[in-house]
């Protein structure tokens, strides 16, 4: 088990209690604990030198900061088991969780297997709320063993690193390593490791992921040029892996539902953002959608119309969806009109001054199932 650590006094001993308490024996198999120390400044690297001091199964490097990527194939290279797994150090890991992960192994001789998550949040009095994202849900039910990525595309969107136990030789076979220098480094890797193996996907509930309110988390600063900069990076890094496996199923999945599911995201951010974000926004759509529309997507009907305007180059017009979006109490509008279900403009359309007259039929079609 390998867990970076930075900056992340107030969340540190809640991990590794959560990782040192995991009771692996009924499965026979023991645990090892590396905590690399990424160049804190607090006082995260003490307490893990304190628990490696009072439990041997813990291990601690102190390395200068290099980032999360760095820091995970730092904690790989001194890792000595048979299996790996990677662990945040601001997250939760529940009781049973490496248990039931090694037990699936053991039974389907799998390279490695995924879990589902959910979502660590406080109300407002400040106790814990757990929630598994609905989509996690429907990504890890039902059950499969021994499956490759073209059984199951969609699982390509669970692109997190700390929900899953690799082999330890499937890992060193492929080469796999954490890209270093960039956020979110989990989605090239996890691709990867999908596209090499044979895997499995359990419905079980295997991770905590605490979500910080305050903003400090480095995946919460959506904003920023440099963010958007490694989003767009470590997609086309994906996508590349998923090009190279050759399979037009799951390309279309990928491009579709996996590398646009984010999108929203981002843009909700178009209203006052610099000139340097909309342009590099522009520049990764269209390199890695092309002339295959984000219309085509699995995002929600406002955000496919959203999609279309970035497409454009409608900076204005798609500013004012997304803050008539932002101003909704409820779904957007939607009408018939005598024709194919599909959202309503009337509305949004007196913010753009009439200009969305021209937008195609594709671009505000409504599905079945919407």
């Amino acid at each position: 088990m390998v867990m970076p650590a930075y900056n992340v006094a107030g969340y540190l001993p809640a991990a590794l209690d959560s990782v040192l308490g995991q009771d692996l024996s009924e499965v026979g198999t023991e645990l090892e604990l590396v905590v690399v120390d990424d160049g804190s400044t607090d006082e995260s690297g003490e307490i893990a030198d304190f628990y490696a001091s009072r439990d041997p199964r813990v291990r601690v490097v102190h390395t200068d900061n290099h980032g999360l990527g760095a820091a995970r194939n730092e904690g790989a290279r001194h890792a000595t088991g048979d299996l790996l797994a990677f662990c945040d150090s601001d997250d939760v890991v529940p009781l049973g969780t490496y248990a039931t992960l090694v037990a699936t192994l053991g039974v389907t001789g799998s390279d490695f297997v995924t879990g589902s998550i959910a979502r660590l949040e406080s109300d407002p009095a400040g106790r814990p709320v757990l929630t598994e994202p609905p989509w996690m849900h429907r990504l890890h039910n039902p059950p499969r063993a021994r499956i490759e990525a073209r059984e199951h595309p969609e699982i390509l969107g669970d692109v997190f690193a700390w929900n899953k136990l690799f082999r330890r030789p499937f890992w060193d076979e492929q080469e796999l390593v954490w890209p270093e220098g960039v956020r979110y480094e989990d989605q090239p890797t996890t691709t990867r490791a999908y596209l090499a193996g044979r895997f499995d996907v359990i419905p079980d509930v295997v991770y905590h992921w605490r979500i910080r309110r305050d903003g400090s988390s480095i995946t919460q600063q959506r904003s920023s040029v440099q963010d958007l900069a490694d989003r767009m990076t470590t997609k086309l890094m994906a996508l590349d892996a998923v090009t190279a496996y050759d399979d037009q199923t799951t390309s279309r999945i990928f491009l579709d539902r996996v590398l646009a599911g984010d999108l929203h995201r981002y843009f909700t951010e178009i209203p006052g953002c610099s000139d340097d974000w909309w342009a590099l926004l522009r520049e990764g759509i269209g390199e890695i959608w092309g002339l295959h529309s984000l219309v085509n997507s699995g995002l929600p009907p406002a955000h496919r119309l959203t999609a279309w305007l970035v497409e454009q180059g409608r900076r204005e017009d798609a500013a004012a969806v997304m803050t008539y979006v932002a101003g909704l109490s409820g779904p957007f509008p939607r009408t018939s009109g005598g024709g194919p279900a599909r959202l309503d403009l009337t509305e949004v359309d007196r913010l753009t001054g009439g200009r969305l007259g021209d937008v195609p039929s594709a671009a505000i079609a409504l599905r079945d199932h919407e």
